[in-house]
């Protein structure tokens, strides 16, 4: 069936949007982007072949895209078929042995093997990698201490196999964008006497980003961005400001880590953390290529 040039936007529209973008393409060229992928961009089909197609343009237009994925609802619905309850702590999944086999099992296996393929399919390079492949990325076990209120004492909670990241060594990643690939990285991290950890992904991206130098990390989420009081994005926030709305409790919930991962990645020489709506389609290239971008910037300052 032909599409009718009625139902296209008018050229002078297309033209001013690729005119639009083109400062920042050039701008851009040669620049390391790590991506967090997770939450509804990553189970919706549409938003999925949205993303994959951002992804392989970034690269055909010069940048270099590494993405780091999440997948917590695939291991959900594994753990579920095989009668494995999920207990979390502080948005941390408890994961014991049999847990840790369904996480790296569902990570390094179907969720990232998928991302490669349909980047593959819409014509980009994708090369999947877990922590575990040439040793990217040690990590030691995470303790959480958690304490219900000021008079009571502290909790250790001991998560299980849930780890923290000590070291990544990049140069694998630097070997495949240097050769046209794509990275694709399962959260997976190995202990120094080969233990196989989960790690939070926002840390694993935040990290990955620092060792790489990365121009920008950029965090998927199902929201907006971070809101001022009146429900409001506010589309920049320097590290100031965004430790003083966490202290006082305007960022709160699950955007807290996502800032404090931010903040710790822009002082490790991270240039910008765009924490973008992944429920956006092209929300990559929106928030790249445009003058506005569409979600909260975090800067130094």
């Amino acid at each position: 069936m032909s599409i009718s040039p009625d139902t296209l936007p008018p050229n002078s529209t297309v033209a001013d949007i690729l005119i639009e973008a083109l400062p920042y393409i050039r701008r851009f060229s040669g620049m390391t982007v790590v991506i967090k992928y997770g939450g509804h961009a990553m189970v919706d089909e549409d938003l999925k072949t949205a993303f994959a197609r951002d992804i392989t343009l970034l690269k055909f237009i010069g940048l270099n895209p590494v993405v780091v994925h999440g997948g917590g609802p695939q291991i959900n619905k594994v753990l579920d078929q095989m009668g494995i309850r999920s207990q979390f702590v502080r948005g941390m999944r408890l994961t014991d042995g049999p847990t840790m086999d369904v996480v790296e099992m569902v990570l390094g296996g179907k969720v990232n093997k998928s991302i490669v393929a349909q980047i593959n399919q819409e014509g980009g390079r994708a090369v999947g990698l877990c922590g575990k492949d040439g040793g990217l990325i040690e990590a030691k076990k995470m303790r959480i201490v958690q304490q219900h209120d000021a008079g009571s004492p502290p909790e250790i909670i001991d998560p299980g196999m849930v780890g923290e990241v000590t070291r990544v060594n990049p140069e694998i990643i630097h070997t495949l964008s240097k050769s046209g690939f794509i990275p694709i990285i399962a959260p997976v991290g190995v202990g120094e006497n080969g233990e196989t950890y989960n790690i939070n992904a926002d840390l694993v991206a935040s990290h990955i980003a620092m060792a790489l130098s990365a121009g920008r990390l950029m965090l998927l989420t199902d929201v907006d961005g971070v809101l001022d009081p009146d429900g409001n994005l506010i589309s920049s926030i320097d590290a100031p400001t965004a430790t003083k709305m966490i202290a006082n409790g305007s960022i709160s919930g699950g955007m807290i880590p996502k800032i404090e991962y931010a903040l710790e990645a822009i002082k490790n020489g991270v240039r910008k953390v765009p924490i973008i709506n992944g429920k956006r389609r092209h929300a990559i290239l929106l928030e790249l290529f445009t003058h506005k971008g569409i979600g909260t910037e975090v800067t130094a300052g």
